[in-house]
């Protein structure tokens, strides 16, 4: 399996218990349902500029998403119709920008993966310069997070989490073990085990516990 689909495959959420850095929660996917890991190609806009992003497209290699931080004055359509097909004809993967983009449903049917902060009907000029390869900072969680290119970006209906491009492979290699360990537990769940038990938790931390435990679900409660 090639590396974009292992990554998509274990999705967001395992690889951030991995390693994976997230990028902020404030950015969403404008069509749900459609995962995306490729390579980065950064790019920082000027505020109220969208030059940087149209020089990205034209540069970038197929197959990569542009990491857009255009966060310093984010209420402009930076991304539009124009710039989405665009993206789309050079065979981009995706475009995620800590910014707003317009045209929304115009871009979702160019069928090319867009992640945003937000949605703004203002349009953005197109000459005061911005930069393109150079390392941008990401809003991320708990803190800014630096974004380089070659680095990964993986998105999904969960979030977007960036992999450091030095650190793909142990990342990968320990995100396959947890979900391997997840699929024990929900097996072990499915039969009626305890989440207590199974995750080792200390109930008596929480006020009202009783001491009891429910009984395990007979065959018929299990499968009905």
């Amino acid at each position: 399996m090639a590396l974009a689909e292992s990554l998509t495959a274990v999705g967001t959420t395992a690889l951030t218990r991995s390693g994976g850095r997230p990028l902020g929660g404030h950015l969403f996917t404008l069509a749900a349902g459609a995962p995306f890991a490729a390579t980065v190609l950064p790019v920082r806009c000027a505020p109220g500029d969208n030059l940087a992003i149209h020089v990205a497209v034209a540069q970038a290699p197929q197959g990569a998403a542009l990491v857009v931080d255009a966060a310093a004055d984010p209420e402009y359509g930076y991304v539009d119709e124009i710039l989405a097909v665009a993206a789309a004809m050079r065979g981009l993967a995706a475009i995620v920008i800590d910014g707003c983009v317009r045209d929304v449903a115009a871009i979702a049917r160019t069928g090319l993966p867009v992640v945003a902060a937000g949605v703004s009907v203002r349009t953005a000029g197109h000459d005061a310069g911005g930069a393109v390869g150079q390392e941008v900072f990401m809003a991320g969680e708990p803190a800014p997070t630096g974004v380089r290119r070659g680095d990964w970006i993986v998105a999904d209906d969960d979030g977007v989490v960036c992999l450091p491009r030095g650190r793909v492979a142990a990342i990968v290699d320990e995100t396959l073990r947890a979900v391997s360990r997840d699929e024990e537990i929900l097996a072990a769940v499915c039969s009626g085990g305890s989440t207590l038990d199974l995750l080792h938790l200390d109930p008596t931390r929480v006020a009202g516990w009783d001491g009891g435990r429910r009984p395990a679900p007979t065959s018929a409660e299990r499968a009905g």
